[in-house]
């Protein structure tokens, strides 16, 4: 496994894999990595001759300056699992190496409704960061396939928004959403989790499977409502609890004739945790 921290560095290694005419797979990560980040890097493995992976927590996404300070970062344990996951190529970037005339008067995307609504809503600005990295990282790397985790749904539809706008059309695999045991979706956010609010936190993934089971018994708004309750009397801070169609992500008040998600983002003691759930009529 190769370790590169510069664009130069990063070039030289890929071109030896192009000069091989060998298939260029590409995860791009904030590190902090757990099984379900390396559910990926073994995805990308099936599915591409290289697999590439970027560490790089983005500064322009993040709309709270303590977020970003309080963001884990654990690099030489990083290096260790995506050795033994058989990465082929890591890409631990400084800031100056993707925002090298800085991160004032960045450009923007025309990412339309999507960063509008749920997480867009809640945190301005933040998919516009994303989108930002993103385009930078794409550019370096020219991927064959892309790999991405479901549980960051909306963040998935944003890169595939952008990868219209770039005219990229890689290979784009959104991998299920990984789970614990217990069901809570694997987060480098969990672990700043205390044990108390770590079980508490899986009554996000339970309130998900009520609304899956619940959703033709009884109004969406209803629903909701009960799930909110519920989340809000074991101590979460409510950002949303919704049922949106999967296409676009605009929120429904009754049920559709096509696939549906519901999706939740709530706080717990500071941390704030997001999941969805795909609804099949």
């Amino acid at each position: 496994m190769n370790v590169v921290y510069t664009r130069e560095a990063l070039q030289a290694e890929l071109q030896k894999y192009r000069a091989q005419q060998q298939s260029i797979g590409f995860v791009p990560t904030m590190g902090a990595l757990h099984d379900g980040h390396l559910a990926l890097v073994d995805a990308t493995r099936r599915q591409a001759s290289c697999t590439v992976v970027s560490i790089f927590v983005n500064p322009v996404q993040f709309n709270d300056p303590q977020d970003y300070a309080l963001y884990p970062r654990t690099i030489e344990a990083d290096l260790q699992l995506l050795d033994a996951h058989q990465a082929d190529l890591v890409f631990i970037p400084e800031v100056q190496e993707i925002y090298p005339q800085g991160t004032a008067h960045l450009e923007t995307y025309a990412l339309g409704t999507l960063e509008t609504v749920l997480e867009g809503a809640y945190r301005p600005g933040h998919f516009q960061g994303v989108a930002r990295v993103m385009r930078r990282l794409l550019e370096l790397v020219q991927p064959d396939v892309l790999v991405m985790g479901e549980k960051d749904y909306q963040q998935c539809l944003i890169i595939q928004r952008l990868l219209q706008l770039m005219g990229l059309s890689p290979r784009f695999y959104m991998h299920p959403t990984v789970r614990e045991t217990d069901g809570l979706a694997m987060s480098s956010r969990n672990r700043r989790l205390s044990d108390t609010d770590r079980r508490k936190a899986t009554l996000i993934y339970e309130s998900l499977m009520y609304i899956s089971s619940q959703w033709r018994n009884m109004p969406f708004e209803r629903l909701q409502a009960v799930v909110s309750e519920q989340l809000q009397a074991a101590g979460f801070v409510i950002d949303y609890v919704v049922i949106a169609r999967s296409a676009d992500l605009q929120i429904l008040h009754a049920p559709e004739d096509t696939q549906m998600r519901a999706l939740i983002a709530a706080t717990l003691s500071g941390v704030r945790l997001i999941d969805n759930m795909v609804i099949n009529p």
